[in-house]
């Protein structure tokens, strides 16, 4: 991406902002206090952009200067039916708002399981990202995108390699797509933040692997989740094919482990509904202190558009 792209896409983004950015936004939702989680029913451009407002906007997460991380899931060759990637245009939403709130920069990332552009063109969001600037989105795979970083506080997983503009970012926003996950049950905002990191494998092989997803989630902390439950794939996934439910949803939270918790306890997953303490990896982030799964005792606020 070149910089004076990004720039004048904060011209144009600024000149919108109260206005369009705003457009059709129920005014009691913006004069109610903050929730902890909000689940918006809508278009996913429109529940994306309302879930963040919700949150207080996006300026309550981006600052302006600062250097942004998007990580969607976009690892897996399928269109936006299969719900194996995120709604494309739930990542450009998240795009255009962080440019509104004055972003320096912003990289879409995913370390996909095949090298290449292949699965970021079939899920939709490298067009996606394009349309509003180019040179955002990339699969990083090869080594020289990394850096090997210590995990503070880890159980297990004591060291990482970690992409080099993660180190490097002031802000990172967790878009995944809910869907089910044969090894941990589902993958959300916390396991999707496996995607950020050069060696997946030694997760699986050396360690828990659900004590090494919360181990890798103090390293990266999302600064704010916005899941797309527009659609959701609640058996066989990752990849599926599965079963694809249609909810139409996007759930947005400055928690992670509140936004996970939310996503498990709305939807059915393998034909049943599942508690979120039945997730090893949320369960251990609760009791770790990375977040609350307690949703009971939170304040989750349900909006349809």
């Amino acid at each position: 991406m070149r910089r004076r792209d990004f720039l004048k896409l904060q011209a144009a983004a600024a000149l919108s902002i109260g206005t369009a950015s705003l457009a059709g936004f129920p005014a009691r939702l913006l004069a109610a206090p903050n929730p902890d989680v909000i689940v918006v029913k809508a278009s996913p451009a429109a529940a994306t952009r309302a879930a963040v407002e919700a949150l207080g906007g996006m300026a309550a997460f981006v600052k302006p200067g600062q250097k942004v991380i998007i990580k969607p899931n976009m690892s897996f060759a399928s269109n936006v039916d299969s719900a194996a990637n995120t709604h494309p245009e739930v990542v450009r939403e998240l795009l255009v708002m962080c440019a509104e709130a004055g972003a320096a920069s912003v990289r879409v990332l995913d370390h996909a399981f095949q090298s290449g552009m292949r699965s970021l063109e079939y899920s939709g969001i490298l067009d996606a990202c394009n349309s509003v600037v180019g040179g955002v989105c990339h699969n990083l795979t090869q080594e020289r995108h990394y850096r090997e970083s210590a995990l503070a506080g880890a159980q297990e997983m004591k060291s990482n390699a970690f992409m080099t503009d993660v180190l490097e970012a002031d802000v990172i926003i967790a878009a995944p797509v809910a869907k089910s996950h044969s090894s941990t049950g589902v993958s959300l905002s916390l396991k999707g933040q496996m995607g950020l990191v050069r060696d997946r494998n030694v997760m699986h092989s050396r360690y828990s692997l659900d004590t090494a997803i919360v181990d890798l989630c103090f390293q990266v902390k999302p600064t704010l989740s916005v899941i797309d439950a527009t659609r959701v794939l609640s058996t066989n996934g990752p990849g599926g094919p599965g079963k694809v439910l249609t909810p139409g949803e996007v759930i947005a939270s400055a928690d992670p482990v509140a936004a996970d918790a939310a996503a498990v306890a709305s939807y059915e997953w393998y034909g049943r509904k599942i508690r979120p303490r039945q997730v090893a990896h949320i369960a251990q982030a609760h009791a770790r202190g990375l977040g609350r799964m307690d949703i009971e005792n939170l304040t989750v606020r349900r909006l349809s558009l």
